[in-house]
């Protein structure tokens, strides 16, 4: 069972918007046993979108598309949809009741251009967008399905997990067999992509048709994902990674997709444990990462973003002289850092990052790229240097990174 996705606006060709749409779709619908085969971006234009839909229709049994259904005149989706399913629009009185309670409170929102999202297609079944105006379409295209949705993320999401997921189910296990779709991730550091396909060649020759395994590198973590598209049973593909894991146990960080900061958030809470953070040049973004995710405030107690020298000096109790002899990107003030913000906070942990982030600063014994990272436990403080590139978004990323996965090794033992 195959799906595609065709994402409609301007804003996503030129940058203004950036689509998180579909990779959230597709995760969903590999949930329910669908393959998404293809994601494609139409500009607001007819003849743009008619192609777009005959080449989805050619290779998909599902078809979802998002955006273009607003009031104003550049939205112009529902409009090509009935041209291309032959129909014409009509008033559709459950939307606009629906329509006019959603703007009870604000009838300055009631006009004639909002009038217009109570017109539905004739041929389509229409399907409730509790929070939004612009009502939910599905047609029927032969054995196969369009629906079309708006663009806006959280009014995309909550159409998918009310309405179009259980429509597809329903549809799905009515009308076609359907075999689960499995995968499963790895998370390794610590060897070069090119030196871990070597050391899993055996492994990669010898699997099954039907599982395939991809190298996902980014920031220094590498994710392993093994996939099976319906062909292998649940107990076979746990064979297959559970050997996996095996071959890479010396690099394994994780045996999961989750984000590293959730991993360690995990760790922490399992043990009652707290962390907190001493940053230069990560700027926040170490304490950023923490403390993202619901339920942070179990583990995470706070940072310290000591940018300037003075910062370092006056709130985490680094000496001067330290500084004036080694310099701020070193281990000796990144030992201190760390061990000052883990006692002045009172927590069982703490991590301090020190480093040239560029483009300028640099020099021939610290050249840009240079990051200092320290880990205060309550078993001792250990420092590390890295060298982490020579762009200043891929340091502070990189920076981070190395943080949360060596106080996982850390908080693990």
């Amino acid at each position: 069972m195959r799906a595609e996705i065709i994402t409609i606006g301007d804003e996503l060709l030129i940058g203004q918007v950036v689509d998180t749409n579909s990779a959230w779709m597709a995760e969903r619908l590999n949930e329910i046993g669908i393959e998404l085969y293809q994601i494609t971006s139409v500009h607001d234009q007819r003849e743009h979108i008619i192609a777009a839909l005959d080449e989805a229709f050619s290779r998909a049994d599902i078809v979802l598309t998002t955006g273009g259904l607003g009031p104003t005149n550049d939205d112009i989706t529902k409009h090509v949809l009935c041209e291309y399913f032959d129909t014409h629009l009509i008033e559709d009185q459950r939307v606009r009741a629906h329509i006019m309670e959603l703007y009870r409170e604000r009838p300055d929102v009631l006009n004639r251009l909002t009038a217009t999202q109570w017109l539905v297609p004739q041929s389509a079944e229409i399907l409730e967008n509790r929070v939004g105006s612009a009502p939910l379409m599905v047609f029927h295209h032969g054995a196969q399905i369009l629906a079309s949705m708006p663009g806006v993320p959280y009014e995309m999401k909550i159409a998918m997990e009310e309405q179009i997921l259980p429509y597809l189910e329903t549809s799905i296990s009515r009308d076609h067999e359907t075999s689960a779709i499995i995968h499963r991730t790895l998370q390794v550091t610590g060897i070069p992509e090119s030196s871990l396909a070597i050391l899993l060649e055996n492994y990669e020759a010898s699997m099954p048709a039907g599982l395939h395994l991809a190298y996902l590198p980014k920031d220094g973590i590498i994710r392993l994902r093994l996939s099976s598209y319906g062909e292998l049973a649940q107990e076979e593909m746990d064979r297959w990674f559970e050997e996996l894991k095996t071959l890479v146990a010396d690099y394994l960080i994780a045996d999961t997709d989750e984000p590293l900061e959730v991993i360690l958030g995990n760790l922490l809470k399992a043990k009652g444990q707290t962390i907190a953070t001493a940053e230069s040049c990560t700027g926040g973004k170490l304490a950023s990462l923490l403390n993202k995710h619901a339920g942070s405030s179990a583990f995470y107690w706070g940072s310290v973003i000591s940018y300037d020298n003075s910062v370092k000096e006056h709130l985490l109790g680094v000496p001067s002289e330290l500084i004036k002899a080694h310099g701020v990107v070193s281990e000796e003030v990144v030992r201190v850092m760390a061990e000052s913000v883990r006692k002045s906070l009172n927590t069982n942990y703490g991590i301090a990052t020190s480093g040239i982030a560029g483009p300028s600063g640099g020099s021939v014994e610290k050249p840009v790229g240079t990051v200092w990272i320290a880990w205060a436990t309550p078993e001792g403080t250990t420092a590390e240097c890295f060298h982490l590139g020579k762009l200043r978004e891929q340091i502070t990323n990189r920076a981070c990174i190395k943080a949360i996965v060596g106080m996982i090794q850390k908080v693990k033992g």
